[in-house]
Order: C-alpha cells, then sequence, then structure tokens
C-alpha cells in the first residue's frame, strides 16, 4: 500500500499534469448531485479502523506527507524573521541525520504559505530551493472586502512573486444558491491570478450540508480552479474525513466528465501523523497513486511536521523523542 517504489523509500518522478482549463457552468450537473450522510460517515469510519501502516511503509507515507505540505503561517504577529525561519524548515524539514538513514536527502515540502506583506521575505529565503510560495488572497478568511480589492489583492501578490494563491469563496453565494455569480466571481479570480495555480478555499465548515460542499466543489473546478481546499483553519471546524471524501469524489467525477485534472487540500485541524496518513489512504483509494504528488495534493499544515519528524525518529531509533527537539521556527 505504499506510493513508492519496493525497493525504495524515495518516490519516482512524475511528469506535472496541466492546469485546470475548467467549464462552462452545468445546472443540471449540480442539480443531480445527491450526498448519502450515512454511507460516507461508514465509509471514513474504515479508514482508522481498517487500514493500518507499519514500519518502512509508514515511514514512506509521512515523508509522502512531507513532500506534499504547504508550510504555513498565517498569525497577526507574523515577522520577516519568522517568515525566514519558516523557510529553512521548508527546505530542511526533518533533520539531516534522519533524511540519511531513510534515503531521503533532498526531501522538501510542498510550499510556503502566507500572507501577501510575506511573500518578499518567503522568496528571498526560498530562492534557489524549487519550492513555491503561496499567498492567502481575496479578504482571506472571511472574503468580504470590496470585489475589485479582493481582484487586486491577487494581482499584487502575483507581481511580487506568489506562484500559487489560495482564494476564498464568497459562502453567501453557496447559501443562497447562486450557482452562476459563484462562477463568474472564481472565474474572475482565475484571470488575475493569470501563471499562478488557484487555490480555492470553500470553508467547508460554514456551507451548511455535504450537498452544498459537493456542489461549491464542482463550481469551482468549472471555473478554473487548480486546486479546492477545504479551509482557511479559521472556521469552528474545519478538515474532516467526511467533508474530504466529498470533494475527492467531487474531483473524481470532474476529472472523469472532462478530462481535467483537480488537486485537493485539506487545511485545518490536521496535526498529528495518524491523521496525515488517513488522508493519504483515503486520497489513494478514491483517486489513485498520481494524486499522491505535491502537484496534485497539499495538507495546509503548521504543526503536523512536528509530529511527523517526531514519528520519523521513532522508526529510525527505536525512541521517541521530546516534541520541542522538533520546533518549526
Amino acid at each position: 500500500m505504499t506510493p513508492f517504489r519496493q525497493d525504495s523509500i524515495a518516490p519516482e518522478p512524475v511528469a506535472s499534469v496541466p492546469r485546470n482549463a475548467g467549464c462552462a457552468l452545468d445546472p443540471e450537473w449540480l442539480r443531480a448531485v445527491r450526498v448519502n450522510r450515512a454511507a460516507i460517515d461508514r465509509r471514513v469510519a474504515t479508514l482508522p479502523a481498517r487500514r493500518s501502516v507499519k514500519g518502512p511503509h509508514q515511514a514512506a507515507w509521512l515523508c509522502r506527507a512531507v513532500a506534499c505540505m504547504d508550510l504555513t503561517t498565517l498569525a497577526g504577529d507574523d515577522t520577516a524573521d519568522r517568515v525566514r525561519r519558516l523557510c529553512a524548515k521548508a527546505r530542511q524539514p526533518v533533520r539531516a541525520d534522519l533524511l540519511g538513514a531513510l534515503g531521503m536527502e533532498g526531501l522538501q515540502v510542498g510550499a510556503v504559505c502566507v500572507y501577501h506583506e510575506m511573500i518578499g521575505p518567503a522568496r528571498q529565503a526560498l530562492d534557489g530551493s524549487g519550492i513555491p510560495v503561496a499567498a492567502v488572497s481575496t479578504g482571506f478568511p472571511a472574503g468580504l472586502s470590496p470585489f475589485h480589492l479582493r481582484l487586486a489583492e491577487i494581482e499584487a501578490s502575483v507581481a511580487a512573486g506568489a506562484q500559487e494563491i489560495d482564494i476564498v469563496i464568497s459562502r453567501r453565494h453557496v447559501l443562497d444558491g447562486n450557482w452562476t455569480a459563484l462562477h463568474d466571481e472564481l472565474q474572475q479570480f482565475r484571470a488575475a491570478c493569470g501563471p499562478a495555480h488557484m487555490k480555492a478555499i470553500l470553508a467547508t465548515g460554514e456551507l451548511g450540508d455535504l450537498g452544498q460542499v459537493a456542489r461549491a466543489a464542482l463550481v469551482a473546478m468549472m471555473a478554473g480552479a487548480d486546486f479546492i481546499k477545504t479551509s482557511t483553519g479559521k472556521e469552528p471546524v474545519n478538515a474532516t474525513l467526511p467533508v474530504g471524501l466529498v470533494m475527492l469524489r467531487s474531483i473524481r467525477d470532474y476529472h472523469e466528465r472532462t478530462g481535467q485534472w483537480v488537486g485537493m487540500k485539506p487545511a485545518g485541524g490536521i496535526s498529528k501523523a495518524k491523521d496525515a496518513l488517513n488522508w493519504l489512504v483515503m486520497v489513494k483509494e478514491e483517486l489513485g497513486d498520481r494524486w499522491l504528488e505535491p502537484d496534485l495534493f497539499r495538507f495546509g499544515a503548521s504543526s503536523l511536521l512536528g509530529d511527523i519528524e517526531r514519528q520519523l525518529e521513532h522508526h529510525v531509533t527505536g525512541a521517541y523523542s521530546a516534541g520541542w527537539r522538533h520546533g518549526l521556527a
């Protein structure tokens, strides 16, 4: 059940998928959406209960989780020095001796995610690493600032060097069932992103029910989102496995109908290595190995990396270390 070669923990290189071009809004498709909550709950209950990954396979999965991580700081007291320290951790996410023992030298995270003001320090600190900078935008986290300012914020972040833009949707369009307004809004966001990949944050904890989550996910993909993301991390309920399953199946449906590739990013509340394993297993079983690459799957995470590094040390040495030995920044 490992996404890696059988003879090595190191991952095989893969070709990047083309960006999602989107499609016209299809109201009939949205009206046909049905979500069986009881069946969803039964399915996700099997993940921790029946799937067990141990030994070198577990180490391989945890290294993949690191490679698919958007290492994030979105605090009001962020400073340039804090961002530079976080970027140093992004370049060397796990201690060198542990990576050497695992045969995973050169392992890096998928991206560093910051506010607009911190794009410059992040770009400087990551120069030459190949790690992209992602910026949250469009009035994050509420998305209630004037529309022209939200567009301008995207354009400013792209101009500052952000290669990925995490936008937030207008939740009111979902709650009102105004799918045309949501589609039009996201198409304009996508155009403003230009060459930067757009990750559409659905804020699933504020959408009411799983049916609405599925419809919002489909509209975001129809509008050209390169990723759909569960949460800002600021809602009372963030990334949950039932929500994730609904979004993954929406991605599968969209891919089967259009041939377009869209990534998935759970964010908010994923802080333990065992939680990351559940998500990775679910992605593998629902979408297949190709969606376990950083260009199609990311964790929005901050504290998760510390627990993963702790688990990898246990795998290498046979002993757990104190959590403070694996600080992020």
